[in-house]
């Protein structure tokens, strides 16, 4: 069993896996509750269009991946205060205009090659010593801002009317809460790929939220789940040899699935 351990990819890919199955939550559950679940699928598909452009210009994909969803979220939110367009609008808008962006630069790579695909579907043999540098280093600021603004991101997600009468800067709030979002998409590519980061955002809160219980114990259960999910995806991908990407995502549904029929039961 122990065996796994000697490898440094493996290494890698857990160190990366277990500072992105903490803040995956973290951020997950104020989309979930704000049902702003669909944010994490958009900065995902413009994620790839930053991906697919740093392959093209043999940039490290994550920073140009990081740079591409920090961007797109200062204009989604700029978009959603203007109000000359529905939310739902403006993330409809990026999420084809940025995967329209990726097939273009794709094709212009001349189509997919194996990196692409990896972070697509997401491989811990893509991560290298420097994007664990980055994962622990952004993961560290996403959690750490959260800590901060705390109070404040509570009361924004529970009511954002009142606590802008309160005299709370939900403009600041909302556009941080955003630039996490976009960060934590980004980092976690690499380990669960582009077309599943969502799932590992949102899934683990969800199946918190059964439990019914206060506002942090549903936090701290989210953070075992994702942690227990990422840890024996990638080992059990490993032993199997299976995408890590899937099969993290795959334990989270399962727990899910068993939390959610005891419940019932």
């Amino acid at each position: 069993m122990l065996e796994i351990f000697r490898y440094s990819f493996i290494v890698r890919g857990l160190e990366a896996g277990i500072i992105i199955s903490l803040i995956a939550p973290l951020i997950g559950i104020f989309l979930v509750l704000r049902r702003y679940s669909l944010i994490a699928d958009t900065l995902s598909h413009v994620s790839l269009a930053g991906v697919a452009i740093g392959l093209l210009l043999k940039i490290n994909p994550v920073i140009t991946a990081i740079i591409a969803a920090v961007s797109s979220s200062f204009l989604i939110e700029r978009l959603r205060i203007s109000k000359r367009v529905f939310g739902e609008s403006a993330l409809a808008i990026f999420l084809s205009g940025s995967l329209a962006l990726a097939v273009v630069i794709i094709s212009l790579a001349h189509g997919f090659n194996v990196n692409l695909f990896n972070y697509l579907f997401g491989s811990i043999v893509t991560v290298r010593q420097i994007d664990v540098y980055i994962i622990v280093l952004l993961g560290i600021i996403v959690m750490l801002s959260v800590i901060g603004f705390y109070k404040e991101l509570v009361y924004v997600t529970f009511d954002e009317e009142t606590a802008k009468v309160s005299g709370i800067q939900t403009k600041l709030v909302n556009t941080l809460l955003m630039i996490m979002s976009s960060l934590t998409v980004a980092l976690a590519i690499p380990i669960v790929g582009v077309l599943l980061i969502s799932a590992l955002m949102v899934v683990p809160v969800v199946t918190a939220l059964q439990f019914e219980v206060s506002f942090k114990k549903t936090i701290f259960i989210a953070e075992l789940i994702s942690i227990f999910s990422v840890i024996l995806g990638i080992i059990t991908s490993y032993y199997l040899n299976l995408s890590p990407g899937g099969t993290v995502v795959l334990v989270t549904l399962v727990i899910f699935t068993v939390i959610l029929l005891y419940k019932r039961k």
